[in-house]
């Protein structure tokens, strides 16, 4: 078994332990303090990372390429792999971004009978990871009902599309009912599982995998797992949860009394999870729009890319060497472009020897 995998998942449950047993002996670091604490690393961290991107130049001209570059009239060009235009450039990040256009070209080499190798295309992979990402926005969009107050009507909309297989009884004009069931919360961890596992069995991914792949996949799995508990499985307060965080955003936080352990160990996990982003791959939320292989334009045949790390600095020419050292280049039989004007005359045989 991962050594990898295995320290990451006993992480994850001593991370759980940690707020189930803590949690109600200090409520409020656990609900206030850490919260806070996560928040703040987060937004300190994201910028300085983009900041320091941004800052960095690039010396070259590095667009990846998928396509004929813009050339002469009669060739047709590849203006979005290819793209030469500003144009071009946003359409370009708008699939990458939305559609993962790069992961969906992305192949798997297989070795097969007879030592004849073969390229398939990574179509689950690229499933996996939009159906992870969507998810996981929709999950986040849809929390935020805990946090407004009025909730807007478009996060209710979310909210209704998201939802299904809602059962209402009346009896005794009392209203029971089962919570509907939100499609994001098991599609993300559905995905999730699916990305942890393709780590772990397919050998290659395996042997480059480190802790830094498995440990935010299950610290997300962790999530997902602990929220589907809450709202299926345990009873949880709701009316309580909403005021703990309406408390954390009108900077006025206050821990009610009827506040699940489930939830604090699912507070916990969302709060390591984003002090943990800023140093992690996850950065790729910010990087993928600063990256020079992508937001470039492949323009290098008409406009020359000037290294903007280049200064004035003070160099030797080679006519300035050729100046200084002329006559001793002539003595010694080496090449000048231009002849001195006393050129010395030719040695005879006898004078070399």
């Amino acid at each position: 078994m991962n050594k990898f995998y295995m320290s990451s998942l006993l992480a994850i449950f001593a991370l759980a332990l940690i707020a189930w047993v803590g949690a109600p002996a200090l409520p409020w670091l656990f609900g206030i303090v850490l919260p806070y604490l996560a928040v703040a690393v987060f937004v300190v961290g994201f910028v300085r990372r983009v900041m320091g991107w941004s800052r960095s130049a690039v010396p070259f001209a590095i667009p990846t390429t998928g396509g004929q570059q813009r050339s002469l009239p009669w060739i047709k060009q590849a203006k979005f792999d290819n793209p030469s235009s500003k144009t071009g450039v946003f359409v370009r990040m708008a699939l990458e971004i939305l559609t993962f256009r790069s992961l969906f070209r992305n192949t798997r080499m297989k070795m097969n009978e007879g030592n004849r190798l073969s390229y398939h295309l990574e179509i689950f992979l690229w499933l996996g990871a939009l159906a992870f990402h969507y998810a996981f926005l929709v999950t986040l969009l849809r929390h935020m009902r805990f946090f407004l107050e009025p909730v807007p009507g478009a996060i209710q909309m979310l909210e209704a599309v998201d939802g299904f297989f809602r059962l209402e009884i009346l009896y005794d004009s009392v209203q029971f009912g089962l919570p509907g069931v939100y499609m994001s919360g098991l599609v993300l961890l559905a995905a999730a599982a699916y990305l942890f596992l393709r780590r772990l069995f397919i050998a290659n991914m395996r042997y480059i995998s480190l802790p830094s792949d498995y440990f935010p996949l299950l610290l997300i799995m962790g999530i997902a797992f602990t929220g589907i508990l809450m709202r299926y499985f345990t009873k949880v307060d709701i009316a309580a949860i909403k005021q703990l965080a309406m408390g954390l955003v009108t900077f006025q936080p206050s821990i009610p009394a009827a506040i699940s352990p489930v939830f604090y160990i699912h507070l916990f996990f969302v709060s390591v999870l984003l002090a943990y982003f800023p140093f992690s791959k996850l950065m790729h939320l910010g990087g993928i729009f600063l990256s020079p292989t992508r937001n470039m334009l492949a323009n290098t045949r008409e406009v020359r890319h000037v290294n903007p790390w280049n200064y004035p600095v003070k160099v030797h020419t080679y006519e300035a060497y050729e100046n200084e050292f002329r006559e001793k280049m002539v003595e010694a039989g080496l090449p000048v472009d231009k002849m001195p004007e006393s050129a010395p005359e030719e040695m005879t045989e006898e004078e070399k020897e």
